[in-house]
């Protein structure tokens, strides 16, 4: 009698400890983030952010789209962050059209820039002296996939310009691809170009002067999330408000992660050694 009382005292604390344990994997809070494959800056703070807050006890997704389609799902509430908004220029239109749906919630980095990006041996200095060097360029600007601010507000540059150089749309990959091949080549080549971006640290290269401003000023990128996040989450909001890289930081952290081909492997150790930094993020 007293086996099958034990037995089933034993039975009763393994169905507990079995169900208390199930209820602490349901309990971890949900956070699916949104980024652009082959936007350097994206993925890396992406991954970043992905490897603290499972330290910190969440279950993070992330999920790969096209721009347009991250700010339309997190709209509809089916994403919850996209750290990569790029303002005023480059994402204001698309920011604009979901404005009551979508909201900022932090700034990751102040000091964004895009336009033409040229290796530093090409002797031309200014967008306008294209047209005359086009047959070094093959005619063509290398740009990245339709749909980016950068390939939008480019079209509106050969536009503003009249240039007789034509933008080929691919991806960043690609883009990056063709930048390389040129420069071990040392030959001319004008592709879609953005700070922060470890290609910067990686090669020589210059931005074209823009008389006209098509690109605009400086930028900054910021972090926005579906309305009603920060009530909902407030130590991830406030998480997001706290993650911030000047650019030093920021430079060394796409040089770290540009050497990982899982950047999420990258990333792990990246935080393992940059704790103070990450400390003050979730403080």
């Amino acid at each position: 009698m007293k086996c099958l009382r034990f037995s089933l005292l034993m039975a009763l604390a393994l169905l507990v400890f079995s169900c208390g344990g199930a209820k602490k994997s349901d309990d971890k809070k949900a956070i699916t983030i949104g980024y652009v494959d082959g936007w350097a800056e994206g993925v890396a703070m992406t991954n970043i952010t992905k490897v603290i807050l499972e330290q910190n006890g969440y279950a993070v997704e992330t999920q790969k789209a096209a721009v347009d389609l991250i700010f339309a799902s997190m709209s509809n509430g089916d994403t919850d962050v996209f750290m990569d908004t790029w303002l005023p220029v480059t994402h204001g239109t698309k920011v604009a059209k979901f404005e009551g749906k979508i909201e900022s919630i932090g700034q990751p980095f102040s000091n964004a820039k895009i336009g033409l990006v040229v290796p530093s041996y090409v002797t031309i200095n200014s967008i306008e002296e294209l047209n005359a060097n086009a047959d070094k360029f093959n005619g063509q600007i290398i740009g990245i996939e339709r749909g980016a601010g950068i390939t939008t507000k480019t079209d509106l540059a050969v536009e503003q310009y009249n240039l007789v150089l034509e933008q080929m749309n691919s991806s960043g990959i690609a883009m990056l691809s063709e930048l390389k091949k040129a420069i071990d080549a040392n030959k001319w080549v004008v592709v879609t170009g953005w700070i922060p971006h470890w290609k910067f640290g990686r090669y020589d290269l210059k931005f074209l002067d823009d008389p006209k401003g098509v690109y605009g000023e400086a930028e900054r990128i910021e972090t926005y999330a579906r309305k009603g996040f920060k009530e909902e989450d407030p130590f991830a909001a406030k998480y997001f408000a706290n993650f911030k890289l000047d650019d030093a930081q920021m430079g060394k952290v796409l040089m770290f992660l540009n050497d990982f081909a899982d950047k999420e492997e990258g990333a792990k150790k990246w935080v393992a050694q940059n704790q103070d930094l990450v400390n003050s993020w979730i403080q």
